[in-house]
C-alpha cells in the first residue's frame, strides 16, 4: 500500500507463504575449529581398551588433582570444584553422559595427568562448544581445576 514502510528484506512479502528453502539442513558435527578429540564415530577405540570409559578412570585423577590443590587454593574454591565433580559423578552414574562426552573426558584427564595444560584446555573448550547442555553444570569446575593444577608449584 502507498505510504506504508517497505518490508524489511528478510521478511517474506506474503506472511502465509512458506519460508524460503535456500539454506538446507544444518551441518552435521561440531562447528568451528575445535579439534575432534574422539575421531570418527564409527571408528573403534584405538589407544583404549574399550569405548565404555569407567567413571572412576576419569573421577579418581580429577579428585587427586583437587587434593593436590587444597594446600594452595582457597577452601571455598576447592569446595566448589568438589561439588561440581560430584555433579559430574552423579550424571555419569545416572547414564546422563553420552559416549563422546565420556571419551573426551577420559582424554582430558590423560592430558591433565601428563601436564599438557593447553591440550586439556582445548578438550574442555570443545566439550563446551559441542555438548554445552550436557556439561555446563560441572565443566566450570573442571576448567577451574585445570587452571589451579597448572598454577601449582612444580617439583613437590
Amino acid at each position: 500500500p502507498a505510504g506504508a514502510p517497505p518490508d524489511p528484506p528478510n521478511v517474506p512479502a506474503d506472511p502465509a507463504a512458506p519460508p524460503p528453502r535456500a539454506l538446507g539442513p544444518p551441518p552435521q558435527g561440531p562447528v568451528g575449529a575445535a579439534p575432534r578429540a574422539e575421531g570418527r564415530p564409527s571408528a573403534a577405540c584405538p589407544e583404549q581398551e574399550e569405548c565404555s570409559v569407567s567413571a572412576d578412570t576419569v573421577l579418581a585423577p580429577l579428585r587427586a588433582a583437587l587434593d593436590a590443590c587444597r594446600a594452595t587454593v582457597q577452601k571455598q574454591v576447592c569446595n566448589d570444584i568438589g561439588r561440581r565433580l560430584t555433579v559430574l559423578e552423579d550424571a555419569w552414574a545416572q547414564g546422563k553422559l553420552s559416549a563422546p562426552v565420556r571419551k573426551r573426558m577420559s582424554l582430558l584427564v590423560q592430558e591433565l595427568q601428563q601436564q599438557h595444560w593447553d591440550a586439556a584446555d582445548e578438550i574442555h573448550r570443545s566439550l563446551m562448544v559441542d555438548h554445552v547442555n550436557e556439561v555446563s553444570q560441572w565443566m566450570v569446575g573442571v576448567k577451574r581445576l585445570i587452571a589451579e593444577t597448572r598454577d601449582l608449584p612444580t617439583g613437590e
